[in-house]
């Protein structure tokens, strides 16, 4: 075993008390999308997903970086069509896996619940291939969501299915030959009768990061948790990331570079106020409305390090 859990435990959350604020990620050139969530990247390529307001559009981008720049995003050449969110880069870049309501079939326009579906290339400068839907035993008639994979290829999602044990579950699925078994529900260490959802597997399955919905011990509406696996691969009981990366608003959708020790993740925190005196002119009020933290999705960053 590669840390003994309480120790890690301990010192995780004692680094991460009183370190830097989590910071906007691409507010540049993101600041433009109504909504935006659920990053992934790997070298210089960072895609993510633009929704509408209510999120009747939902659509993949990708933003490459050249010369040490993060250009103007572009949409991917397998969305745009249907509802399409949560992309996940697999660790060499050659897949990428995301959720869609989109057809089974090309010849087919009838929309269908959320299932797991995958894009493959060559390298970073092919194109992608028409997309794959993973099929059972991990896609149902049920919604599935939020892919994400170790190193060896275990699969980590989220499902309302009535496999649940509450509204969404946390499932893995072990990677056989060039398909997924049947998916598992994680334990009560992890889900619970309420909402858990949008998790980040670590690459060697050391740890797990997801969103909690409600739950006692959060700070809003939903928070970051995070558990350890142990030697006999059980999960230890999730904590609470804290004040440092959870606000009073909805914080969701985590991804760890582990090169970079970079946390990502979307929040709707909001530091829009009424300054003394009002607002006079309409320069003013739009620099206040249009701030990065303004209470729509936005992606943010910490530094974020488990210490071996």
């Amino acid at each position: 075993m590669r840390y003994f859990i309480l120790i890690i435990c301990l010192v995780l959350l004692t680094s991460l008390s009183g370190h830097e604020k989590p910071s906007p990620f691409l507010e540049d050139i993101l600041q433009e999308f109504p909504n935006v969530r659920d990053l992934t990247l790997i070298e210089n390529e960072a895609f993510f997903t633009a929704q509408s307001p209510l999120g009747e559009v939902s659509v993949i981008m990708v933003s490459r970086k050249i010369r040490n720049k993060w250009r103007k995003p572009e949409i991917t050449s397998f969305s745009g069509s249907h509802s399409d969110l949560e992309p996940f880069l697999s660790s060499n870049g050659r897949q990428l896996y995301f959720a869609s309501n989109r057809p089974l079939s090309s010849d087919s326009s009838k929309v269908k619940d959320y299932d797991l579906w995958m894009v493959q290339r060559d390298d970073s400068k092919s194109k992608w291939s028409h997309p794959i839907n993973l099929g059972a035993p991990v896609n149902t008639e049920h919604h599935e969501f939020y892919p994400s994979l170790t190193q060896e290829g275990t699969l980590y999602f989220t499902s309302d299915g009535p496999d649940s044990k509450g509204k969404d579950d946390i499932f893995y699925s072990t990677r056989t030959g060039n398909n997924f078994g049947p998916p598992i529900s994680l334990s009560d260490s992890i889900n619970t009768p309420g909402y858990e959802f949008n998790a980040f597997i670590a690459p060697d399955e050391s740890y797990l990061l997801f969103s909690g919905y409600n739950r006692e011990d959060g700070l809003g509406s939903g928070d970051l948790y995070i558990s350890f696996r142990k030697a006999d691969k059980t999960w230890t009981e999730a904590e609470n990331l804290g004040p440092d990366f959870n606000s009073k608003y909805m914080d969701y959708c985590p991804f760890v570079d582990t090169k970079s020790q970079m946390l990502y993740f979307t929040s709707r925190r909001s530091n829009v106020k009424f300054k003394a005196g009002g607002f006079t002119s309409a320069k003013t009020l739009l620099k206040e409305l249009n701030k990065p933290s303004n209470g729509q999705s936005r992606l943010f960053q910490a530094h974020f390090k488990i210490q071996e």
